[in-house]
This record gives structure tokens, sequence and C-alpha cells, in this order.
């Protein structure tokens, strides 16, 4: 089926899709099968009420552009207790499969972009989808840390002549604190005909400094270092984010 449909992509000819949860509020139906609170907003006097529902996760492929208008691609219903990180991975990873049986992706295509929103785990998905030929692109909390590059054996031991275990990550760039960020990796200015001017700025091969709790308490080995490009919400220079 997936062959015949002809999906959007992007201006390179890439596949980006989005993935999110959209709940389907059950709040009447008590013998509805596996009910879950969903979190929504702005319901009743503008007041954000947990409803009993089915939270769906559904994964779209978008367009470029100002439209709205998304193609549904592939829809999980989620069950209470669910861990929504490995859920979501293996709902990517079968539709990303899909999509390489099908030929809408081959070898030596762009990769795809998986678009995902601050309620995921984006380091965990980058470690379960490691092998696919896929690209993350999460929204992050304005509250995280990350760490830089370590420095290498030599850089560590020019500045600490005396020897030491050299350290496994660099020093912290935190997200509310400007003074921590040095000078961006990239950094764009576009003028729009709707928003005014973009300011883009990126740091790369950030990453953060996993311990070994919650869904990582298992890991076998040393835990991975994946390492990412940050970029400030849209709007915000780093004079405004002090």
């Amino acid at each position: 089926m997936l062959a015949s449909v002809e999906l959007p992509r992007a201006a390179d000819g890439r596949l980006v899709l989005a993935v999110d949860v959209s709940p389907w509020l059950r709040p009447d139906a008590a013998t509805s099968d596996a009910r879950s609170f969903c979190h929504t907003y702005g319901r009743g006097e503008n007041k954000h009420l947990m409803i009993p529902g089915w939270p769906v996760s559904w994964i779209v492929a978008l367009e470029t552009g100002r439209s709205s208008w998304t193609a549904p691609l592939d829809a999980v219903r989620l069950r209470p207790g669910d861990d929504l990180a490995a859920v979501t991975a293996r709902q990517i990873r079968d539709l990303v499969g899909r999509l390489m049986a099908e030929g809408q992706w081959r070898p030596g295509d762009p990769l795809v972009w998986i678009v995902l929103n601050a309620g995921y785990d984006v380091m965990r998905l980058a470690w379960l989808l490691d092998d696919l030929p896929v690209e993350l692109i999460g929204r992050l909390r304005p509250d995280r840390v990350m760490r830089r590059p370590a420095p290498s054996r030599e850089e560590y031991y020019r500045v600490h002549p005396r020897g030491g275990h050299p350290p496994r990550h660099g020093s912290e760039f935190i997200f509310k604190d400007a003074r921590t960020w040095g000078t961006p990796d990239a950094e764009t200015k576009t003028l729009t005909t709707r928003y005014g001017t973009a300011h883009a700025q990126g740091w790369d091969r950030l990453h953060p400094e996993l311990q070994q709790r919650a869904a990582w308490r298992n890991h076998p080995g040393r835990l991975p270092r994946h390492r990412g490009h940050r970029h400030p919400p849209p709007g915000r220079s780093p004079a405004q984010r002090r």
C-alpha cells in the first residue's frame, strides 16, 4: 500500500516523520477496555484536565511550507503502564521497515528525520534506533543540562601535567545559563515574510550525562554517549535567555 502512495517530502527529497500522542477521550465509557488518564489543555474555562480515554501514538509525514496538512501513516494505542519510549521505538522501527520494503526509502537517500516533542526521551530513542537510517530532532526542556565532548588525552594531560584519569564528559552546557554556551558552531539569520528575522544558533556534539537508573538501570556495560546538536528556541537570543 505504501508503495502506491506519494508521500510528502522536504525540499531535499527526504521523508520527515512527526510522532505525537493524541487522546481519544472516553470519559463516559466506564466499561471501555484499558482507559488511561489523558492530559488535555484548555477545556472548560481554559483548564488543564486529566480525562479518561485512549491515548494513541501517531506517526505522520510532514510537508514543507506553511501547510498544516499531514499524511497519517501509523497509529498505535497506548495501554496503561506502557513504556512510551519502547512503544515509540517499536512503532518507528516497524514503519521505517515498511517504508524501506515498499521503496519509499532506498540506500543513498537522505536520512529520514523523526520529529519529536519534549515529552519524549530523545536520547533513549536514539540508542534504540541506532541501526536505522534516521535522525532524531527533538525539543528539549529549557531546564536541561548537557555535556560537551570530553577532551582528548593529549588535551587533558596538557592542562593536568601531573596526570589523573581523563574525564568521560566535557564541561556543562546549561540551557538556562547563556554564559555556559560559548561560541555556536553554526549560526544563521533569515528574513521571513511573516515572523520577521529568524535567528538560529547551534552547538554540536552535546550529550546528556546518563545515570544508571530508570530506563538505563539494567543497561549492560557503559552507558552510551549519543552526541547531538542543540538549537535554542526560536525568538530567544542569548541575551534574552539570561
